[in-house]
């Protein structure tokens, strides 16, 4: 099994997939909730469920030939039929302002426009058979997508696959809406949503309240299949909480590997001032009540002050067109909206 796609490293991914068959959420078109404290998500901070498209609808230069990340070169002769193959990618599509060439969805696309297309995963494996049906001309692909027999089955079709490297901080936000638009014909539009996607981050990174840097620690939780892991520094959310004006304390404490299992002496250890987590993961271990009963968190300075931030699952690791949104909503759960700690 695999890491979530675009989000989560290695540890992560066959936790994630156990937990969505778990809890039943494999097959949901619902975004993911808010916080399960209504402490935890102050007003305004929720990241918005709708893409914005750019504003002129670009139109497809076809055919083009452009690299994989898997080391092909692939030729796109036709973007009519796209099954981008997780969240990230679709939203990408969508922003770019080709929403309604989109014929299917991963699961963990849950943002408004895209919610009511026929889901083509299962518990984050890609299903050849629900993609071939749909008749795509083009697949979009995370470098962590698989399993590898689907993938090559799709090919054996004559369907061209495009891998994109899979996100890991705010750098690949450019990069990766400029592979998505080469691909598509569109590398004009690839360009202005990469400047207002990175002009927006300055602005928020902006508005961070200077002084002593809070530190933070990622936990991802799945309550009902009794996963609980703290972040090092390859989970992901390193440069977000960078970003937010935070210490990545998993990171800070000596966590090198991507997820590692909470014990209360890596809680101490690490002495978050707050905790971040996927608001699903917090709504499945009973809210912020639940979480400080987790061993080791109520001794931490998060816990006894129960400092949590929690983004919706299908955004807060995207990198994408939305992390603007994202750090918009970190920074204001993290400080406080009127920037007081």
């Amino acid at each position: 099994m695999r890491r979530l796609r675009n989000r989560l490293a290695g540890a992560l991914l066959s936790v994630l997939a156990l937990s969505l068959t778990a809890t039943g959420c494999g097959g949901s078109s619902e975004a993911a909730p808010g916080g399960g404290d209504s402490t935890s998500s102050p007003a305004g901070a929720s990241v918005a469920n709708r893409v914005e498209p750019l504003a002129r609808k670009p139109e497809p230069r076809l055919p083009v030939t452009v690299p994989s990340a898997d080391g092909e070169r692939v030729t796109v002769r036709a973007a009519e039929r796209i099954v981008p193959l997780s969240g990230s990618l679709s939203e990408i599509v969508f922003t770019l302002g080709l929403g309604d060439r989109v014929v299917a969805r991963d699961v963990t696309a849950t943002f408004e426009q895209a919610a009511k297309l026929p889901v083509v995963t299962r518990g984050h494996d890609v299903s050849a058979e629900s993609v071939l049906s749909l008749r795509p001309d083009l697949v979009l692909a995370e470098t962590t997508s698989g399993p590898e027999e689907a993938v090559d089955q799709i090919r054996a079709a004559g369907v061209p696959v495009l891998f994109v490297e899979a996100a890991k901080g705010l750098d690949d936000v450019g990069p990766r809406i400029g592979a998505v638009a080469d691909a598509l014909g569109v590398p004009s539009a690839g360009k202005e949503l990469t400047r207002r996607s990175e002009q927006r981050i300055e602005a928020v990174r902006g508005d961070v309240p200077h002084g002593e840097e809070p530190r933070v620690a990622f936990l991802y939780l799945r309550g009902s299949a009794s996963v609980y892991l703290i972040g090092g520094k390859d989970s992901g959310a390193g440069s977000l909480i960078e970003a937010a004006g935070a210490v990545d304390a998993g990171a800070a404490s000596g966590l090198d590997k991507d997820f590692t299992a909470i014990t209360s002496e890596a809680l101490v250890k690490a002495a978050p001032d707050a905790i971040l987590v996927m608001s699903k993961g917090l709504e499945s271990v009973g809210g912020v009540d639940g979480l400080v009963k987790i061993p080791g968190v109520a001794q931490t300075p998060a816990g006894m002050d129960r400092r949590i931030v929690s983004v919706e699952d299908g955004v807060l690791l995207n990198y994408g067109p939305r992390t603007d949104q994202v750090l918009k909503s970190v920074v204001a759960q993290l400080y406080g909206e009127d920037g007081a700690k």
